[in-house]
C-alpha cells in the first residue's frame, strides 16, 4: 500500500516540487496540499496522511504551531524542511520538541543541481518516517520541561575505525504494526558500577530522547558522557547550546583536545568524527567518505572499547539504521556494558533493534528509565 503524504508549504514552487518528486515514487501518494498551518491541520484530520511534509515560516499559521495541533489532534508523522543555518537549527529544534519526528535541509539549488540525489533521500525519509511510532496517541509530543537552571561549566582513525569502517551499517527499521505496541517487560535496575565514560549514540527521534535522558542527571554526575547524534554540521552547535540550558550537566559541542571530566557532555559535531584515547582526551577528526554517518556511532564506541575497556556504559537511543552495532560489539568483547532503548518507546526501532537481535544489549529501558538508571549505575 502507498504511503499517503500531506505536504505543507506556503511557496507554490516549493509545493510542485517536493509533490512531483514524491510522486515519481510509486509506492508515495501525495494525497494533498496546504499552504499554511491552519489548511495543514484541517487537511491532516480530513485526509488522514501517513505523513506530511511540513515548512516553518507560513502565513496564518506557522510550521511549530501546526505540528503542536496535529499531535495534539491526529498524531501523525511530520518531516520538516530547514535551512541550514543557526537560526533554522533552533527552529528545527523547537519543531522536533513539538511532536515533528524528523527534517531535511530545504535548498533549492539541490533541487534544481542533483534532483536524483534529493529524490532518493526525500523518500527514503518518507519511507522510513512512515514506520515510526508517532502516529499512536500515545506518543503525542509534549516537550520536556527545562530542569534546574544550568551549572556553570567548571589519535588518528586506528584499529577501532578499520574495525567498522566495513561495517555493513543499514538494517532496515521495525515497521510499526496498525496500533501501539503492548508493553514488554523491561530489563532490572543496574548494579553500580565505576564507570569512567558513558556514551550515547542516536539518531531520528534522538534529540527529544537525549533531552529527556540527560534533564533527568544531577550536576554530580560522576561520568564524563559523549553523546552522538546524526545531525548536520550547522545544527550541532545550537542543539549543544539547548541542552546546555535544559540541563543540570554541562553540555556543550566538543572540539579537538577537550578534555573528558565528570558532569561535562559532549556533543561530536556534525560532518565530523569523535574519537577518545586513554587520557580522556577528545580527537575530532574530518568525516570519512567510507562512512555513511558523520558522526559516526560505531567510530566513537569503537574509541571508547580501545581505550576504556571495561570502563564504558553505552548506551545506544532511536534511529534508523544499525550504527552502533559494531562499536557496541567491540565494547562487549572488551567487557563494558550496553543498554538499548525499547521498542515502545522509540521514534524508529532501528539502531536499538540491531543491538537486541545482536545479542548485545545487557539491558532494554523504556526512555524514560534511562535516567534514572544512568544515576543507579553510576553513583
Amino acid at each position: 500500500m502507498a504511503v499517503k503524504v500531506l505536504v505543507v508549504d506556503d511557496s507554490g514552487f516549493f509545493r510542485r516540487r517536493v509533490s512531483e518528486i514524491l510522486s515519481s515514487d510509486p509506492s508515495i501518494q501525495v494525497v494533498g496540499t496546504a499552504t499554511n498551518g491552519r489548511e495543514a491541520i484541517d487537511q491532516a484530520m480530513s485526509l488522514k496522511p501517513d505523513v506530511i511534509t511540513m515548512d516553518y515560516e507560513m502565513p496564518m499559521m506557522d510550521g511549530i504551531t501546526a505540528v503542536r495541533h496535529i499531535m495534539q489532534r491526529c498524531p501523525t508523522p511530520v518531516l520538516m524542511f530547514s535551512s541550514l543555518t543557526h537560526e533554522g537549527a533552533r527552529v528545527t529544534l523547537d519543531a522536533l520538541d513539538a511532536g515533528a519526528v524528523d527534517f531535511l535541509p530545504k535548498n533549492f539549488e539541490d533541487i534544481s543541481r542533483n534532483p536524483e540525489k534529493v529524490k532518493q533521500l526525500l523518500c527514503e525519509k518518507v519511507h522510513s518516517i512512515s514506520r515510526s511510532n508517532r502516529r499512536f496517541s500515545g506518543y503525542a509530543a509534549t516537550a520536556p520541561q527545562p530542569a534546574a537552571p544550568a551549572q556553570p561549566g567548571v589519535s588518528g582513525l586506528t584499529s577501532a575505525h578499520s574495525a567498522v569502517a566495513a561495517a555493513p551499517t543499514a538494517a532496515p527499521a521495525r515497521v510499526v504494526p496498525s496500533r501501539a505496541p503492548a508493553p514488554v517487560a523491561t530489563s532490572p535496575a543496574p548494579k553500580r558500577k565505576a564507570y569512567k565514560l558513558v556514551a550515547i549514540g542516536t539518531s531520528t527521534g534522538g534529540p527529544v530522547a537525549l533531552q529527556r535522558v540527560l534533564t533527568q542527571l544531577p550536576a554530580s554526575f560522576p561520568a564524563p558522557i559523549l553523546l552522538i547524534q546524526h545531525m548536520p554540521a550547522a545544527f550541532t552547535k545550537a542543539f549543544a547550546e539547548r541542552l546546555d540550558k535544559l540541563c543540570r550537566i554541562t553540555v556543550k559541542e566538543a572540539e579537538d583536545g577537550d578534555v573528558l571530566r565528570p558532569g561535562l557532555a559532549l556533543l561530536a559535531p556534525g560532518g565530523k568524527q569523535m574519537m577518545v584515547d586513554s587520557r580522556g582526551m577528545v580527537k575530532i577528526l574530518p568525516g570519512d567518505e567510507r562512512l555513511n554517518y558523520k558522526p559516526c556511532v560505531d567510530i566513537t564506541f569503537g574509541s571508547a572499547a580501545r581505550s576504556y575497556g571495561d570502563k564504558v556504559l553505552a548506551v545506544v537511543l532511536t534511529g534508523m539504521g544499525a550504527d552502533g552495532r559494531e562499536g557496541a560489539r567491540l565494547l562487549k568483547q572488551s567487557g563494558s556494558h550496553v543498554w538499548a532503548q525499547d521498542e515502545a518507546s522509540c521514534v524508529i526501532y532501528g539502531m536499538p533493534m540491531a543491538i537486541a537481535k545482536a545479542n548485545l544489549a545487557d539491558a532494554i529501558y523504556g526512555l524514560d528509565e534511562i535516567g534514572k538508571h544512568l544515576i543507579e549505575a553510576c553513583i
